[in-house]
């Protein structure tokens, strides 16, 4: 099957031009954060200038702080972030963890008519990801989804290594339909609130495999957009702390195919080769439509 995916050029594109496209509607920007001090103040202090005050593209810039252990929380707020502590979230909805949790969490505490996610750790952001991000969604209404395709230099560290091994392996599989994703798991990205509010999020590392294949399903393929956006530098993880998070995409996805799961464990879990044993996290947060109606 071929890929449904469509890719935007953003050559023709000002920030002003976006700006004026989003015609009265909102945009919130959300950045999940769990022990980000060293990277979080530079990236938000960047939005604040360049995307609130100079072009005023974003209209809510909201830290979702995951339970910090550094001073995330106080430089974000510092840099002229509104920090939202996933406790308040978790006092209204109940306790979760995980990434995709605290993305849950995130949209919850916003209201823009568009939601934007960044990652904490980047340290090559530049203004023109949001706009780049939101131009498909403002000029054509059947876009739903909107992500980020970024070079990631081999001399950091490069990136895409759970996508190369384990995701895309599985959606040439399972999911023909979206390999036309250059970077499936990024973690850049933006929605429309209306799609998003109907949506489940998986808690764990497993969201944005689980997002792309719900849109899929429920608004086709072809509501889901790419962007180049240049080049992304951020922190990497050792090949052992990736062994988590691949296998949570694998049981994401796995649990996913139609006509029955392929998973066959009540409590699917890592075992790694020295014997340890690491639950998965692939627990779900319901639509928040359904807590907001």
């Amino acid at each position: 099957m071929k890929s449904s995916i469509r890719s935007f050029e953003m050559s023709e594109y000002t920030l002003e031009s976006v700006v004026a496209a989003k015609a009265g509607r909102t945009v919130s920007l959300c950045i999940p954060c769990r022990d980000e001090a060293a990277t979080v103040g530079p990236l938000v202090s960047a939005i604040r200038h360049e995307l609130i005050e100079r072009a005023p593209l974003v209209d809510e810039l909201i830290i979702l702080d995951d339970r910090s252990t550094d001073d995330t929380a106080a430089v974000a707020a510092s840099a002229g972030g509104t920090v939202v502590p996933i406790e308040d979230m978790h006092a209204r909805y109940g306790e979760g963890h995980g990434k995709g949790n605290a993305m849950w969490a995130s949209l919850a505490a916003s209201t823009g008519d568009f939601v934007v996610w960044l990652d904490g750790d980047i340290t090559s952001f530049e203004p023109h990801w949001i706009s780049r991000l939101l131009s498909p969604m403002l000029d054509d209404e059947s876009v739903a989804l909107v992500k980020a395709v970024s070079h990631r230099p081999t001399q950091m560290g490069g990136g895409g290594r759970t996508t190369e091994l384990v995701a895309r392996p599985l959606l040439s599989l399972y999911y023909p339909e979206l390999t036309g994703l250059h970077q499936p798991l990024a973690g850049e990205y933006a929605g429309r609130r209306t799609v998003l509010e109907q949506l489940p999020f998986v808690q764990g590392w497993g969201v944005e495999i689980a997002m792309l294949i719900d849109i899929a399903r429920t608004h086709g393929p072809n509501s889901i957009a790419q962007i180049d956006v240049g080049t992304r530098e951020h922190r990497h993880r050792s090949l052992h702390a990736l062994s988590v998070q691949a296998a949570e995409v694998m049981a994401t996805m796995l649990a996913r195919i139609p006509d029955g799961s392929l998973l066959k464990h009540d409590a699917p879990a890592l075992c790694r080769a020295d014997g340890s044993v690491v639950p998965l996290n692939l627990s779900e947060r319901p639509p928040l439509a359904w807590l907001t109606n």
